[in-house]
Formats: structure tokens, sequence, C-alpha cells
């Protein structure tokens, strides 16, 4: 699992622990490193390595220090990191003394300002990755109004990604893609990055969700729902219906997204299909297909056709002939 990501953004192979944790300070995490038993004197194998790659403001690494180790992390300034165990163990030792153990398979979400002793095993391998908080923040409040007053906390749980196998299938296709840098540009990355964040936030429970500001309550939605379906002859878009809300269109996206699995004009569309198939059966004044297909605002006919076929599994002037 995630054996083979970051192979093309390798830093450092078969060195000293220290080399190891020399980079990832100045570039993952300020932290302190201890050789289990022996301290910064003992003699330590050469076998660390370390894979390191920047994507869309992104850090990204999977690390072996090769060696049992113990590092510690005085403070996550302004990061957060989303750490999965590939290989041997880890054990988190927080300041409050609550310990947990993550295995391969396992991950975990780590907050800015946490005080924390991470126990590696001699075969501990992990992949990382730093997200800012400005990030995570900046994508949040497109989708509420307003955020906790202390900031986006994750709670201290662990996942098996073995049980989240859309998230584990999305962090290798994430991580190959920034090993191999064949999407340089910002607009090819930032989807990546937009999605990830999505997913942190849908498989690991945090404060954010639990805040109602901003959001929109299931009477709200199904005011919206009731607005569109009273207006289904009207131009509808996405903006206007966030406008009404008092949400973002991101916020009105990921609504569909919940409650229908589709997007909102997804939506529409479907729901002037079904009304405009209503007045093909009931409608006696109506004299053909593409006078109530223009009244709903399909204007390229043979695209209509097609839609209404593949929702209904017949074509529209079959539908009105056999009511007729």
């Amino acid at each position: 699992m995630l054996n083979n990501v970051l192979n093309n953004a390798r830093v450092f192979e078969g060195v000293h622990p220290l080399q190891v944790s020399e980079y990832v300070n100045q570039h993952v995490g300020r932290h302190r490193i201890r050789l289990n038993g022996g301290g910064q004197t003992r003699q330590a194998s050469s076998s660390a390595r370390l894979s390191y790659t920047n994507f869309a403001d992104l850090g990204l690494a999977r690390i072996s220090y090769g060696d049992a180790v113990t590092v510690s992390c005085p403070d996550l300034a302004e990061v957060y990191h989303f750490q999965v165990v590939t290989r041997g163990e880890c054990c988190w030792h927080y300041a409050d003394d609550q310990r947990l153990r993550l295995r391969p398979g396992q991950a975990l979400m780590m907050n800015p300002g946490e005080q924390i002793d991470l126990s590696y095993s001699q075969d501990c391998e992990k992949v990382i990755i730093k997200v800012p908080e400005r990030i995570l923040t900046e994508q949040c409040m497109e989708q509420v109004s307003a955020l906790p007053r202390n900031g986006i906390r994750f709670e201290r749980r662990v996942i098996d990604l073995d049980s989240s196998a859309c998230l584990l299938r999305f962090l290798d296709a994430m991580l190959t893609e920034a090993s191999e840098s064949e999407l340089e540009l910002d607009s090819l990355q930032i989807p990546y990055r937009e999605i990830l964040l999505n997913k942190l936030l849908q498989h690991f429970h945090s404060n954010f969700r639990d805040s109602p500001s901003g959001s929109i309550s299931d009477r709200g939605f199904a005011e919206l729902i009731a607005f569109i379906d009273a207006n289904l002859k009207s131009e509808l878009d996405v903006e206007e219906l966030a406008q009404m809300s008092n949400v973002s269109v991101r916020t009105v996206y990921n609504l569909f997204a919940k409650h229908f699995g589709l997007t909102p004009r997804l939506y529409i569309k479907n729901a002037r299909l079904r009304s405009l198939r209503h007045e093909l059966v009931s409608n006696s004044r109506l004299r053909n297909v593409t006078e109530a297909a223009l009244d709903y605002g399909f204007t390229h006919l043979g695209r209509f056709s097609s839609d209404y076929r593949n929702l209904f599994g017949e074509l529209p002037s079959e539908t009105f002939r056999r009511h007729r």
C-alpha cells in the first residue's frame, strides 16, 4: 500500500537518520530526533531514506529513518499533518499522556499546536502530507461563512485505509502524479488538492462539521428544491441558487451531491425532463413535442431527445403518441 509512490522525488537513500531529520526540519515540520537506546551518540544504521516534493502548496513526503527513533514535535507551526503508516508501526504519545499506535494501513491527522512524541519502529515507513493551515481555512471558508473560533481541529481518530478504498486510491493517484511532475500548472494541481482536503474533512471528524455557521438547514434546502420545481421553465443558474440560500456556490454543489449524488445543473435538467414528460402525458392542449421542449428551454432538440430516452427508455415522440 503506497509503497511505490514518490519514487521519482527521492532526496536521500541509505543515509544516517540525522541527515533525514535535518531535511525534514527544514521542509516538513520542526522536531527533535533521538536514537532509541543510546541518544544521539549511538551508532545508527545508514539505511534512512526520504522522498519529498511540493505539490499545489502541499508538502508530500515518504520517510523511513531506518532505525528505532523517537521524534519530538514541540508543535506543528500553522500546518496539519496527514500521516499514513505504510510499514512497521509508530506510536503517538501526546502531552496529555494519550497514546495511539498505528500499524500499516492506518492514518491519523495531526493539528497545529499539538505537542507529540512519535516512536518509530526500526522498519517504520510513513507517507506524510503537510497541509498549511491557511489553505485548509481558505477552502472551508468557501463552504461556510464562519469557522470555529480556535480554527479547524481534527479528533485524534485513527482510520483504516483498507476500509476507505476511495481515499486510498485517490492518494495513490495524487502521489504518483506529483512524483512524475507531469502536472506542473497550478490549474492542474489545485483540483487534486481540493479533493484531498474534502476527503480529509469527510473521513476525519472535526469541529468544522459540528459548526452550523453558514450552512443551509434541511428546511432551507427543501425550500430551495421547491423554488426550482416552481421555476423549471425559467433560467436557473447555480450562482442564483447560492445567493437565494445565502451560501457559497461550492456549498450548493456539496448539498446536491450529498442529497442526490448529482450536480445542481443535472438535477435541474432531470427535473425539467420529468415535468415535461408529465405534460406529454396529461396536457391535452399540447400540440407537439417541439412546443413542450422549447417551453422548458431545450433548444437543441436532438440532444433533448437523447437525454429523454436515457432517462425514460423511450423517445418523447413515443410518449406523446401513446397518450394521444
